[in-house]
């Protein structure tokens, strides 16, 4: 049986296991942390429990399918719930939107608390899912590093139909011609932040996001996010995947232009393929040192980081939801801080994630976990923890005027994540989430590839390389990878 091993246990590199198990090669995977994950961990104490990254899920078919290759039942080992609101949107003026999971009654919601018309949300809804349609071929689902890639009439139909994607307005730009209220072009702005962008910057093409949110719906896991990498972890264990955490990759061992394997510990690990679902910036520097880096590819600007307060609240708020958002007044000003000064201005946009409102146990009785997060520059060497406290108080500040009550004297759990910790935790470069921003109109044919094309059968997954980063296109890249092995190792 042919020896494979995954570098990393982010969901990447637990979907690229079962993907190789069901192949079957042998696999094991090495984790420096303690337990798997990645980004999708979780966080505990004083009877709050907390997804630590990812909170909002989208196309559980990807996980679902992962059960089905294994000719399992997906239901019997993983349930999400599909909500039928979607999120709350908290804006300056008090107005409150609330984002239906229904087309036809989230257009009627913005009619109704705006100057917009349902009409304008139809046609903007109907322009998301041709883009989606267009790219989704080609730009998702396959490797754009390979000519087969192209050879086939749909992904011709895809190519051909570019300018249908809109690749050279921004966001911001389009939004703009959809709508004429600053509410409703916010709202949709924001779909740039899901991979770490500015929508003052970033192409067009990225409103496809809006589609898999308001198309395929939004999700909630039965047992909360981190369930689905337990859930994953489960069932590579039972394929024969070996997990070996506090096990620490200190390289990729090439000879003659191909892997033998890797060293761990000083310790020899031989292996015929090896999948690295490291941050490809630390994949090269610290697994390849003796490759040189892609300048091309590497140098691009990081994506966003995140700063998260996960604070357990003695009290609970009805009127929150599962998703909450409470809108900046000025959403450029607030990019440009991100972008321009490389820190976080008075005002940012909030997001807070209440699992307790659909696990009542992740809190105790009559309280609810908090996940406050906004979004952040990548690490630079700022001065994080005068930034850090100074948002906390801003934070505070601004949760407190909407909701009406003093947020600080219910604070009864607190942790931080800021960039730095992101860094050292995920081995994320620079703490940037989702590997390279798409403020860049071709930012999606300069992702990195999925494999090496100087060493055979080195491979990479994950939200740093092609095609991005959040939990269906991570998931998706360890599907691209496997198509690029051999079909039967057995």
């Amino acid at each position: 049986m042919t020896n494979a091993v995954v570098v990393g246990a982010g969901i990447a590199g637990i979907a690229s296991a079962i993907r190789l198990s069901v192949k079957g090669f042998n696999v094991n995977v090495y984790e420096s942390n303690s337990y798997p994950g990645g980004k999708l961990s979780n966080i505990e104490g004083q009877g709050f429990r907390f997804d630590a990254g990812p909170s909002l899920f989208t196309m559980p078919q990807y996980v679902n399918e992962l059960f089905e290759l294994a000719g399992k039942d997906p239901k019997l080992s993983f349930n999400a719930q599909k909500l039928d609101l979607v999120c709350k949107y908290f804006y300056q003026d008090g107005t409150i939107i609330n984002a239906w999971a229904d087309q036809e009654k989230f257009a009627s919601e913005i009619e109704a608390k705006t100057s917009d018309t349902a009409k304008s949300v139809r046609i903007f809804l109907n322009k998301s899912r041709l883009i989606y349609k267009i790219t989704h071929h080609i730009f998702l689902e396959k490797s754009l590093n390979l000519v087969s890639s192209y050879l086939n009439f749909n992904i011709l139909k895809s190519v051909l139909s570019f300018l249908s994607i809109d690749p050279f307005r921004t966001m911001n730009s389009a939004n703009q011609g959809f709508f004429r209220d600053n509410k409703t072009i916010q709202l949709f702005n924001r779909y740039a932040t899901y991979n770490g962008s500015d929508p003052f910057q970033a192409p067009a093409t990225l409103n496809v996001i809006s589609h898999l949110e308001h198309h395929y719906g939004a999700f909630f896991p039965v047992n909360g996010m981190y369930s689905i990498t337990t859930a994953l972890v489960k069932l590579a264990e039972e394929l024969g995947v070996k997990f070996h955490y506090n096990s620490l990759v200190e390289e990729v061992v090439v000879e003659r232009g191909k892997v033998k394997g890797l060293r761990i510990k000083n310790k020899f690990v031989h292996a015929e393929v090896v999948v690295s679902n490291m941050d490809i910036w630390f994949t090269y520097k610290k697994l390849l040192p003796n490759l040189s880096m892609p300048k091309r590819i590497l140098v691009q600007e990081r994506s966003s980081s995140a700063l998260i307060f996960y604070w357990g609240i003695s009290k609970k708020f009805k009127e929150l939801h599962l998703h909450n958002i409470f809108f900046s007044e000025n959403y450029r000003e607030e990019f440009r801080h991100i972008w321009k000064e490389k820190d976080i201005c008075s005002d940012p946009t909030i997001y807070l994630n209440i699992s307790s409102k659909y696990k009542p146990d992740d809190a105790p009785k009559g309280s609810e976990n908090w996940f406050v997060m906004i979004n952040v520059p990548a690490n630079e060497g700022q001065d994080w923890n005068t930034l850090v406290a100074e948002a906390r108080k801003n934070i505070l500040r601004k949760l407190s005027e909407k909701i009406g009550h003093d947020i600080s004297e219910l604070i009864v759990f607190e942790e931080i994540l800021d960039p730095r910790k992101i860094e050292s935790k995920t081995s994320s470069y620079r703490g940037s989430i989702y590997g390279t921003s798409s403020n860049n109109r071709f930012a999606a044919f300069l992702r990195h590839s999925n494999f090496s094309n100087k060493i055979k059968n080195l491979f990479f997954v994950g939200g740093s390389v092609h095609p991005g980063g959040g939990i269906p296109l991570a998931l998706l890249s360890a599907k691209i990878v496997d198509g690029l092995l051999p079909k039967n190792q057995k």
